[in-house]
């Protein structure tokens, strides 16, 4: 495997690692956009500095989700399966998670776009990592997978078009993911990012949709940000100085 460079990004705070309110990245969501989706770090790894986030795996194969410390993949074919530690990821964030606030057993019908605006009410500094958990019932969630790539790879853009979409109707289960400051484009994603699984723990991937009908809101705060980036001649060969704001619209809809 190919060594690591550790790149710690500071904001707001002095961390070199990943202690709490810590926000841990593995490369670069324009990286990932350019077909840069040789794994990079380990699973095992990843879990070192955090027990919630979201993903990809090695050559692109599926959604990740990371929940109370187990990684899952959602495959294309609608699959849900627990990872094994060795398992390696080209792009990755996760948070040691530890709720700053916590909204108790809600009832009421909120779109993602609504439940979006309802964090920024709650957590209106916008230039700060939120890490989002949302436990609940939903009477849409519309999710969606990539299979497998095989080299050479071809943009991200150009894979999604291929992408399988589900749609569950009165299903229970969990939202997580980020939102991201503005300011940190073409390193991740602005705005808000989340992924779903359910509570059985067969199904998920990254969301498009969704209404919910009632659950539990809890957001981890984090103004700390750790980057790491690889050796490898893909992420070296790389043009990472386009402007990929485009293609990112449409691969996060």
């Amino acid at each position: 495997m190919k060594k690591l460079l550790l790149l710690p990004l500071l904001i707001l705070c002095g961390c070199a690692t990943a202690p709490k309110n810590t926000l841990m990245q593995v490369s670069t969501i324009d990286a990932l956009l350019a077909g840069v989706y040789d794994g990079q770090m380990t699973t095992d790894e990843l879990l070192r500095h955090g027990n919630l986030g979201i993903g990809t795996f090695d050559a692109l194969e599926g959604e990740m989700i990371v929940l109370d410390g187990t990684v899952y993949q959602a495959l294309s074919d609608g699959a849900v399966r627990p990872m094994p530690g060795g398992t390696t990821t080209p792009f990755a964030a996760v948070v040691n998670f530890e709720a700053d606030q916590k909204e108790p057993y809600f009832k009421g019908v909120l779109s993602k776009e609504t439940f979006q605006s309802y964090i920024d009410e709650l957590e209106p500094n916008q230039n700060v990592f939120v890490a989002v958990q949302f436990d609940g019932g939903f009477s849409l969630m519309k999710v969606r997978s990539v299979p497998k790539q095989e080299k050479p790879y071809p943009p991200l853009a150009e894979v999604v078009q291929h992408q399988t979409v589900f749609e569950y109707t009165n299903v229970t289960g969990t939202v997580l993911g980020f939102r991201c400051p503005s300011f940190v484009k073409g390193i991740n994603v602005p705005g808000y990012h989340l992924h779903f699984i359910s509570k059985d723990r067969k199904t998920g991937g990254h969301i498009l949709d969704f209404t919910t009908i009632d659950g539990t809101l809890q957001l981890d705060t984090c103004n700390c940000f750790h980057m790491v980036l690889t050796d490898q001649a893909e992420f070296a060969a790389a043009n990472l100085s386009l402007d990929r704001s485009t293609q990112l619209e449409k691969v996060e809809k």
